[in-house]
C-alpha cells in the first residue's frame, strides 16, 4: 500500500494526526531553546553588571536565573504544546498535573532562593551592630524554608487529587502531642527568641548568673555558652537565663567601690577628725575615679570604724582594682605618717583569782 506524498501528515497517531504532532513538538523545542537561550543571556549580561556594582540585587537576580531548571520547564512548555493535539480529558488532565507540580517546584527552588539571600544579608548587616540576633536571622530562615515545603507539598498534594483537610487536622493533632514531647526545646527556642529581642546581653558582654561570671561566646537555639573568669566554658540553657536574675557588667557606666577600716580606741580625737578629709585628699588624687563621702560609721566591738565611697568612671575591673589598690595604699601611708594605727579584732580576757572555799568539816 502506497501512501501519497504530503497525505502522511494527515495519518492519525495517538488520537492526533502527524502534522499536530510535529507542530506540537516543534512549538515544544521552539520554546525550550527560546528559554535556554533567554537564560544563558541572562546570565552573561548579568554577570558582567554584577562585576562592576557593588548591590547584591543583581547577584540575587543571577542566582534566581541559576536556580531555573531546564527539566522542571519543560513540563510545562510540554502542557501547553499539547493544546494542539487531540488528547483524552485523562491524559490532558496528567499534563495538566504534572505541569503545575513542576511550576510549584521551581517556584520552592526560586523561594529558597529568596531566603537564602534575606538571610545572607540581615545576618550580614546584624553582625555589625548586634551579633546575638544573627541567631534569630538564621532560626528565622530555616522556619520559613519549613513552611514553605510544607505549603508546597500540600498544594502538590491537594493537585494530584489527595483530600489536604484530613491531613491538615492530622498535622495539628501530632503538632500537639509533638509540642508536649519536646516543650523543653520549645521552651529554650522561645527563650532564645526573648533574649535576641529584649536584649538583656549580647556576645561579648560579661555576665553574672548565680554563682558564676563569664562573657558570653555565642547564644544558641537552645543554649548559650559562656566563658568563666577561671577558663572554662560554661553552658547555660536558654530558659534558665530567661528565669535567672542576672547582672550585665558589660553595660555599666561605671563601678562603685565601698569599704570600710577601722582604727584602735587609742587613737586621738583630734586625730580621728583628719582621718576623713585625707581620706577625700587621697580618693580625688586618682584619676577616672569621683569621690562620694566618707564618715566616721560606728563604734564597732573593737575599732573605731570608718566607711568609704567612691566611683570609678569606667567598667573595666582591672581599672578598678588598679585604683582600688592605689587608694589602699596610699591610705595606709598617710594613717601610718599620721600614728593612726589599723585594728585588728581582739578580746580581752579578764581572769579573777579563785577563792578558796571554806572547809565545811
Amino acid at each position: 500500500m502506497q501512501i501519497d506524498e504530503g497525505r502522511w501528515l494527515e495519518l492519525g497517531f495517538l488520537g492526533s494526526s502527524v502534522r499536530d504532532w510535529l507542530t506540537a513538538v516543534a512549538l515544544g523545542v521552539a520554546a525550550y531553546l527560546f528559554l535556554y537561550l533567554l537564560k544563558k543571556l541572562v546570565i552573561r549580561r548579568a554577570g558582567k553588571i554584577a562585576e562592576r556594582t557593588a548591590t547584591d540585587v543583581d547577584d540575587f537576580v543571577i542566582e534566581l536565573v541559576r536556580r531555573t531548571r531546564r527539566l522542571l520547564m519543560l513540563v510545562p512548555i510540554a502542557y501547553l504544546a499539547s493544546f494542539v493535539l487531540d488528547l483524552s480529558d485523562q491524559a490532558r488532565d496528567f499534563l495538566k498535573s504534572a505541569a503545575v507540580v513542576a511550576l510549584l517546584l521551581q517556584i520552592a527552588l526560586w523561594m529558597l532562593v529568596a531566603i537564602n539571600f534575606w538571610v545572607a544579608r540581615t545576618r550580614r548587616k546584624r553582625l555589625e551592630v548586634d551579633a546575638a540576633s544573627a541567631t534569630l536571622i538564621g532560626a528565622a530562615g530555616f522556619m520559613a524554608k519549613l513552611v514553605l515545603w510544607t505549603v508546597i507539598v500540600l498544594a502538590t498534594l491537594e493537585n494530584v487529587g489527595v483530600d489536604v483537610t484530613a491531613l491538615v487536622a492530622g498535622l495539628g493533632i501530632g503538632g500537639v502531642a509533638v509540642a508536649l514531647a519536646v516543650q523543653n526545646i520549645l521552651g529554650d527556642l522561645l527563650a532564645s527568641l526573648s533574649i535576641v529581642l529584649d536584649k538583656p546581653f549580647v556576645i561579648g558582654d560579661t555576665i553574672h548568673v548565680d554563682d558564676y561570671v563569664g562573657t558570653v561566646e555565642s547564644i544558641g537555639l537552645k543554649t548559650t555558652h559562656v566563658r568563666s573568669i577561671s577558663g572554662e566554658q560554661i553552658v547555660f540553657s536558654n530558659s534558665d537565663l530567661v528565669r535567672s536574675r542576672l547582672r550585665n557588667y558589660k553595660r555599666m557606666a561605671e563601678r562603685r567601690a565601698v569599704f570600710t577600716f577601722g582604727v584602735v580606741y587609742e587613737t586621738p580625737v583630734g586625730k580621728l577628725e583628719k582621718v576623713p578629709g585625707m581620706v577625700r585628699e587621697i580618693v580625688e588624687a586618682q584619676d577616672q575615679v569621683r569621690f562620694d563621702r566618707a564618715h566616721f560609721k560606728r563604734l564597732a566591738e573593737s575599732s573605731l570604724e570608718f566607711e568609704v565611697v567612691y566611683f570609678v568612671l569606667s567598667p573595666e575591673y582591672s581599672l578598678y582594682m588598679d585604683r582600688q589598690q592605689a587608694i589602699l595604699l596610699t591610705l595606709m601611708r598617710r594613717l601610718e605618717g599620721e600614728g593612726i594605727h589599723l585594728s585588728a579584732p581582739t578580746r580581752a580576757l579578764l581572769v579573777e583569782k579563785a577563792t578558796p572555799l571554806a572547809d565545811s568539816s
